[in-house]
């Protein structure tokens, strides 16, 4: 179980980092005025809507735009504290992933069924959005998963907790 849930962790990691990057720079530029950003992630956005036809990012429909408002106000910062989480081996970050996965996987839903129900949406764009709904699963399913009281930190092998119980 010990390498499966470092497995896990270290998947996690590497999603949370994209988000943690992406959100503030990319996604943002959905609801913001344009000239916040410098221009070279203006033009990786743009490249980006044109490259997989996602008409979701060049339309901005009103939802789409809701969706990443929660993205920005409520996921972001709950992807930086897993991240925090995740390399201090903190016995919250159960928590923090479930109610990180279960937000994810209510927006890929909305997200993926407009996808889908529109027949507007490529095999290539549907592959970029999917692995966001694995994300929310593998967040939830890392959530609902116990917490070791002997779990050591991502960064060595100190334990958790670094005070003595008492009698």
């Amino acid at each position: 179980m010990g390498a499966l849930l470092k497995l896990t962790d270290a998947v996690l990691f590497l999603f949370f980092l994209v988000i943690a990057l992406a959100a503030p720079l990319i996604d943002a530029q959905t609801c913001l005025p344009l000239s916040l950003f410098p221009q070279v992630v203006v033009d990786l956005k743009s490249w980006y809507s044109r490259e997989y036809g996602d008409y979701l990012v060049a339309e901005k429909p009103h939802f789409f735009v809701g969706i990443v408002w929660l993205e920005l106000l409520f996921q972001w910062p709950l992807a930086l504290l897993n991240l925090y989480g995740i390399l201090g081996g903190k016995p919250w970050v159960n928590t923090t992933c479930l109610v990180y996965g279960v937000s994810c996987i209510t927006s890929m839903a909305s997200i993926l069924s407009e996808l889908m129900g529109s027949g507007r949406a490529s095999d290539k764009l549907l592959m970029m959005y999917f692995p966001f709904m694995g994300l929310g699963v593998l967040a939830s399913l890392r959530g609902l998963l116990p917490h070791s009281g002997k779990a050591t930190s991502a960064i060595g092998k100190r334990p958790l907790l670094g005070r003595k119980k008492r009698i």
